[in-house]
């Protein structure tokens, strides 16, 4: 899952060698947080959030395990 969100956001960057993708297990399910330099954050949250929604709409459809999965988007 990790991978494929890694390969999503560096396709969206103008710096894909600064983005960073960490896994970490919460109290409700998996959390994928991206990380990107600050002037690429509007690139992954789109115009009204609809690239990160469509994001996690991807997220949401691969995942194969009964574990919610969340993205997060921080700079």
């Amino acid at each position: 899952m990790r991978e494929l969100v890694l390969f999503i956001a560096k396709s969206l960057v103008d710096s894909p060698d600064q983005v960073k993708v960490t896994e970490v297990q919460g109290d409700e399910g998996l959390i994928l947080r991206i990380e990107v330099a600050p002037e690429d954050i509007g690139k992954v949250i789109g115009k009204q959030g609809r690239i990160a929604k469509a994001l996690r709409t991807v997220v949401r459809a691969a995942n194969r395990e009964d574990d919610k999965v969340f993205v997060e988007i921080v700079s």
